[in-house]
């Protein structure tokens, strides 16, 4: 630990684990036991992160869906320093161009509703991955989500306050929404046994498909069921029918069972950076990923007493880089060959010096991108927040017409052959619009963070793929991964990913007491959720930061916010020391539901 940096706390609201055989942390204690669980029969890393990942579908219902998204960021035991990204995010469908939302009146895609829906990309990710690298049949690894959402599990108070949000929604104009999550006409209670017998079947369904062939052909008999049979056919149709949407109109959805047939998730280059002797591992420019590069691009020139968030100047400094890389990323990424050459020059160290001379002794309230040759930058429609509820702990907020700020699950799993894989998967809420009845879930809605304008590298465009929010990461050091880490909550999945990283690889904290540290994030960029406002030099931070930091942070001209003691983020991770074969896990007490499991 330099002398300069803060040292961790003595006290961690849990260990940080320690083992030789597995390790996994995730959002959900029930996803945790059931990717543990699979290790323990043995199956590998990738084998237990799916059973996970099907059963935070019905775990964690207000979170993630079978109708969202999934990126995974993964290495394999006979390649741990190549790491893969798994591309589990739909484009938006054909009939989705702006012309047809303006004729509709629409400035921005809304918030809920299938008009916002891209095409689903998680269940075909996690069947991809499973198939490719994973070693279980594919009715073992759906057991435990079938039993879960056949049988019943204990409801998060999270999930009822969630559905409290937006009962009079489903009562009024989402009855299929009200028929599953109303039971009784009510709303749940925490702990209450809750079921979703429709997407039960629809697992068994997509198991039965497989009929007599082998392992692989059998999951590829699935994938097909999904994207070609009933479920685009019942998705598609369902969300035909007009239905409200999160600005009051009513609008039919415009997917097609021929964008799911034209949608498979795939394998892709990460994207890297090298930060203080770590590689960091990131998606392309079509998620916010390389923001995070572009942070740790900026501090690494600085000195390290500058990069101790739980200082007045760390804060302030890790404050100011924020809002300078959010800024790019809202000017340049998108999913187009100009995105990904701008960032050729986005994590060059020329054009951190640059971006890091910005960096001044007081708050900024400006969106200040830089300066891509032969790029204009997009200059997003700046709306100031009219909503005060601008904290939270990586849950969402949510509006009673379904829209919401934040979002996402998080899972990462280790084992014991040095397979590792940190997979984010999010979208398709349970009030991202009406469920089809038929399926249990259902559409996602993340073209909610594409634009109407012309212009920019995240505008609307049929077959393109939204700028996610949506950010994995893994981490290497001497050529092999050390590290899978990520958090649910929308914009801030980066920044507190970075805390946790300055923490670890500057400060010396182990795992556990990086994720209990103090946190915060700015607010100061627009939105990715609609109504895509910003709150210009907003800070967010916990009370543990202290009233000294606070007080200083203020003098400097942040606008700050407490959010309470406990209340930023949902961070997990999973480690490995490759030169002893050390595993290690982490996981957020914060809402507590987060949970790790090893040995």
């Amino acid at each position: 630990m330099p002398p300069a940096f803060t040292p961790p706390p003595t006290f961690t609201t849990r260990p940080t684990l320690q083992g030789t055989f597995g390790m996994a942390a995730s959002t959900h204690w029930i996803a945790t036991a059931t990717a543990q669980s699979v290790l323990e029969r043995g199956g590998n890393a990738f084998d237990a992160a799916a059973a996970a990942g099907f059963v935070l579908h019905v775990v964690e219902p207000h979170l993630n869906g079978p109708g969202g998204d999934m990126p995974a960021i993964f290495v394999t035991a006979d390649a741990p320093g190549d790491p893969v990204v798994l591309m589990g995010q739909g484009p938006a469908p054909a009939g989705a161009t702006r012309e047809h939302y303006r004729g509709l009146g629409l400035d921005l895609v809304p918030g809920a509703g299938a008009l916002a829906a891209a095409v689903p990309g998680a269940v075909d990710a996690w069947l991809l991955l499973l198939r490719d690298h994973g070693t279980w049949d594919l009715a073992d690894v759906l057991a435990p989500a079938i039993g879960y959402a056949r049988d019943g599990h204990p409801v998060l108070p999270a999930t009822c306050r969630t559905i409290a949000a937006v009962a009079d929604l489903f009562r009024e104009h989402w009855p299929t929404s009200a028929a599953l999550w109303l039971p009784g006409g009510r709303v749940p209670r925490p702990g209450e046994l809750v079921r979703n017998e429709a997407y039960a079947r629809t697992l068994e369904r997509l198991v039965g498909a497989g009929g007599a062939g082998d392992r692989e052909s059998r999951i590829e008999a699935a994938r097909a069921a999904w994207r070609e049979g009933f479920v685009a056919e019942e998705a598609s149709r369902f969300a035909a029918v007009p239905h409200r949407h999160s600005d009051g109109g009513t609008y039919a959805g415009v997917i097609t069972p021929a964008d799911f047939a034209a949608f498979t998730a795939g394998y892709e280059p990460a994207v890297t950076a090298e930060f203080r002797g770590h590689t960091v591992a990131k998606t392309g420019p079509w998620g916010q990923g390389p923001a995070l590069l572009q942070m740790l691009t900026l501090l690494d020139g600085l000195d390290d007493e500058r990069l101790d968030p739980s200082t007045a100047l760390g804060a302030h400094t890790v404050l100011e880089v924020l809002k300078l890389a959010l800024a790019d990323r809202d000017a340049y990424y998108g999913d187009d060959d100009d995105a990904r050459a701008a960032l050729d020059v986005l994590l060059s160290p020329g054009y951190a010096a640059e971006r890091r001379a910005l960096i001044g002794e007081t708050a900024s309230a400006e969106l200040r991108p830089g300066v891509v040759p032969g790029r204009e930058p997009f200059r997003p429609p700046l709306r100031e927040t009219d909503d005060a509820q601008v904290a939270g702990v990586g849950e969402p907020t949510v509006g009673t017409g379904g829209e919401q700020r934040g979002d996402t699950c998080h899972v990462d799993v280790v084992d014991r052959w040095g397979n590792m894989v940190s997979a984010t998967p999010s979208g398709g809420w349970l009030q991202s619009s009406p469920t089809v009845p038929g399926l249990g879930f259902c559409l996602g809605t993340r073209l909610q963070m594409t634009w109407l304008e012309d212009g920019a590298p995240s505008s609307l465009q049929p077959g393109r793929r939204p700028r996610t929010t949506l950010t994995p990461t893994l981490v290497l050091r001497d050529g092999h991964a050390v590290t899978a880490l990520g958090s649910p909550g929308g914009d801030q999945q980066d920044q507190w990913q970075l805390l946790y990283l300055l923490r670890t690889i500057v400060g010396g904290y182990g795992p556990q007491e990086a994720i209990d540290a103090p946190a915060f994030h700015t607010r100061s960029m627009p939105d990715s959720f609609w109504p895509r406002t910003w709150d210009p030099a907003r800070a967010v931070v916990e009370d543990r930061l202290g009233e000294d930091v606070i007080a200083e942070l203020e003098r400097r001209g942040h606008r700050v916010t407490r959010a309470g003691d406990w209340s930023l983020g949902r961070l997990s991770a999973v480690t490995r020391d490759p030169a002893t074969g050390l595993l290690g896990a982490a996981a957020n007490p914060r809402g507590m539901q987060g949970y790790a499991a090893g040995r």
